[in-house]
């Protein structure tokens, strides 16, 4: 393989960063875990996590139900305050999300729904891991991109992942 480009080595792939998400079973990479096409027998199982209960990744469900409760009080702050109220409550949902997971790791939305944010250690997600991921979930396209481990493309670009505290 040497030097070739990752689109060039795997055709079809944009890069290794990219992963499963974007080809069919049959053109995994060699070293991927899932080279026999099976694939884990639960989202998580990749990266350690128990398959049910605090600690596992968090399913499509709660991840949704969270936005919706921290979307909707940005919406009405936005509506009632400002004069561009779409551009407004992006940006106050951006804010309170970037300080809301930097701070306790986690937002209203996702204490609500029983989730917290961390990064692939444990550890709670910093500012800086806060951002990239808060940035890319404004994009809306990166949280809908995941992968067998239930992590978005936002996720996986600040190393992070929605766990369940419940």
């Amino acid at each position: 393989m040497g030097n070739a480009s990752p689109s060039t080595a795997y055709p079809g792939r944009v890069s290794r960063w990219s992963q499963t998400w974007l080809i069919g079973a049959a053109q995994h990479l060699p070293d991927d875990p899932t080279v026999d096409g099976s694939g884990p027998d639960y989202p998580g199982q990749r990266l350690g996590l128990p398959e049910h209960g605090p600690g596992s990744a968090a399913g499509f469900g709660p991840r949704i139900l969270a936005i919706v409760i921290d979307w909707l009080p940005c919406s009405v702050a936005a509506q009632l305050f400002t004069k561009n109220p779409a551009f407004s409550a992006l940006a106050l949902f951006a804010v309170v999300t970037v300080v809301s997971i930097a701070i306790a790791g986690r937002t209203v939305g996702h204490a609500a729904a029983g989730l917290r944010v961390a990064l692939l250690d444990g550890r709670r997600a910093g500012f800086g891991a806060a951002v990239i991921r808060t940035v890319l979930l404004c994009l809306l396209i990166p949280p809908v991109v995941y992968n067998l481990d239930g992590r978005g493309l936002h996720d996986r670009a600040a190393g992070t992942v929605v766990l369940r505290t419940r």
